[in-house]
Order: C-alpha cells, then structure tokens, then sequence
C-alpha cells in the first residue's frame, strides 16, 4: 500500500467525525440562536477544525499520522 493510501486510510474516520462534529455543532448553534450568517457558520467550523486534533491527541487516540 502507497504512504497517501495509508494516510488516507488512517485518517479518514477522523475526518468523518470532525465533519459529522461540525454539522452538529452548527445544527445546535442554529437551533439555539436562530439562523447564522457565513462569517459565523465559518467560525464555528474553522474553531472544530482546529480544536479536533488537539483533542484527540490529548485523548491518546490520534493515527500514527498525527503523532509528533
């Protein structure tokens, strides 16, 4: 197997939960606040995308890939 499908491999069910994490946190967000403009929406997702693999490293459940 190529290193890329191996790094795809690892990383994709991350990349499931951070998405499925941003559609969450922006469906509460709306749900809460009422409707977001793009700045916000924007926001929110950068702030998940960001936060996910911090917090997964300090977890301990982070793919080899993301180990430093």
């Amino acid at each position: 197997m190529s290193s890329a499908m191996e790094k795809v491999r690892q990383l994709a069910p991350h990349w499931a939960v951070m998405f499925v994490a941003m559609f969450a946190a922006l469906a509460v967000v709306e749900r809460v606040l009422g409707g977001l403009g793009l700045a916000a929406s924007l926001l929110i997702v950068l702030a998940i995308a960001v936060a996910y693999p911090v917090v997964v490293r300090a977890l301990g459940v982070a793919p080899p890939v993301w180990q430093r």
